[in-house]
């Protein structure tokens, strides 16, 4: 049997080799649908990987809790896309922090109320400036580190703020930028600190600490009476305390909304990024798209190989003359159309990741190399390499001995 298979091995090279220039421009059509997949699950690989960094075991006592709009993940995903601000119907309270925070195993409890608005610094307007109302605590939830300052500190003064590190370079003329004013709403306020930078755009609370503004939310609420809570950020004293953490949130928050229970409580796994699910959703699309060339790069395959199949009728017919079966003839040439399949999918498979590698030189993340990709790759060059071989092969198969040793081309 080993024999029987290197044999037609051979053959199929041999055959493939003859004719290089036919060989190497259907594997292209195959590569270029290879390619496309390779280079679509890299880069989604990269931003997945970009956003599982929030469910690493440094954030595995970390509890999330978000307003929920009881529709289905579709409606979710338009509500993101087309909202200027996610919850904006949020019915969560400072009430439901400070209830949080006198549940046994809570060590910390920032609520986050976000808003890009426009501030005035001097004689000058800057709009959409992403401005985080939120608590001390907020600090020890995310591991902030300051460059300059201190963080929010309600021994102070209430109209103080911190500033991300792009903001204090971009509108405070650098990181010295303690004691300077800004308006906001109307509000004067005096920055006491600058956070070190945290290259972090994609994370868990879904805005970005660099180019962020952070505010007392007890002191906004004075002055914004629809101030709107999108999310609470719960942090435990261990990680054997979130379940029991968990289960005390829901329970006391049902209770404190007369049963309403349109909030839903995130932990482990699912702290990721809100735009995670629609990530997912995007890259099976692209993914579905992409596998359409992968069907015509197949019927080139196919084409060609009734093309051979047609060209070599007088070998057929001579190996059948000389004992071979219909067998032998069908895997003959369903080999080479595996052959061909695979070689096109090594090419797509090395272009894929040029052009990802191409990519993430001006995006901030980088493309996903995994064995899963490969072993994807592998499959779609056997089972292309089949589907489209196999009516070529079995048409080969059933010529007639006779007819076709009187073939000639």
């Amino acid at each position: 049997m080993a024999l029987l298979v290197n044999t037609h091995f051979k053959l199929a090279v041999d055959s493939l080799h003859r004719n290089r220039g036919r060989t190497f421009l259907s594997a292209l059509g195959i590569a270029i649908g290879v390619a496309s997949i390779v280079l679509i699950l890299s880069l989604t690989g990269g931003i997945n990987r970009l956003i599982s960094t929030n469910t690493s075991k440094e954030n595995a006592n970390l509890i999330l809790v978000r307003p929920s709009t009881g529709k289905s993940l579709a409606d979710n995903i338009i509500n993101e896309l087309t909202a200027n601000n996610q919850y904006t119907k949020s019915n969560l309270t400072l009430e439901d922090a400070e209830t949080i925070s006198k549940i046994e195993g809570v060590s910390a409890v920032a609520p986050l109320a976000i808003s890009n608005s426009a501030i005035k610094i001097a004689d000058r307007v800057y709009q959409n400036i992403s401005i985080v109302a939120t608590t001390s605590d907020f600090e020890k939830i995310v591991s902030l580190k300051l460059k300059n300052g201190q963080f929010l500190d309600y021994g102070l003064r209430e109209n103080i703020a911190v500033i991300g590190y792009n903001t204090a370079m971009q509108y405070f003329g650098g990181t010295e930028a303690i004691t300077k004013t800004f308006n906001y709403n109307g509000k004067q306020f005096m920055v006491v600190g600058v956070a070190d930078e945290v290259q972090d755009p994609i994370n868990f609370n879904g805005f970005d600490i660099d180019n962020s503004i952070f505010i007392n939310i007890k002191y906004a609420s004075t002055f914004e009476s629809s101030i709107q809570i999108q999310q609470i950020d719960i942090r435990t004293t261990t990680t054997d305390a979130v379940a029991n953490a968990t289960d005390q949130i829901k329970e006391k928050l049902t209770t404190a909304k007369n049963g309403d229970e349109s909030f839903e409580i995130i932990n482990g796994d699912s702290n990721i990024h809100p735009a995670g699910s629609l990530l997912s959703i995007v890259s099976s699309m692209l993914t579905l798209v992409a596998s359409i060339s992968l069907v015509v790069g197949g019927v080139g395959i196919m084409n060609i190989m009734l093309v051979s199949v047609s060209e070599r009728t007088r070998e057929i017919g001579i190996r059948k003359a000389v004992g071979a079966s219909g067998g032998n003839i069908m895997l003959q040439f369903l080999f080479e159309s595996i052959i061909l399949s695979i070689l096109g999918s090594l090419m797509g498979f090395l272009l894929g990741y040029v052009f990802a590698f191409l990519v993430s030189l001006v995006t901030p993340f980088a493309p996903h190399i995994s064995w899963e990709i490969l072993g994807i790759t592998g499959a779609v060059a056997l089972i292309v390499g089949v589907v489209f071989g196999l009516y070529p092969a079995i048409k080969a198969a059933r010529k007639d001995p006779i007819t076709s040793l009187k073939f000639y081309r």
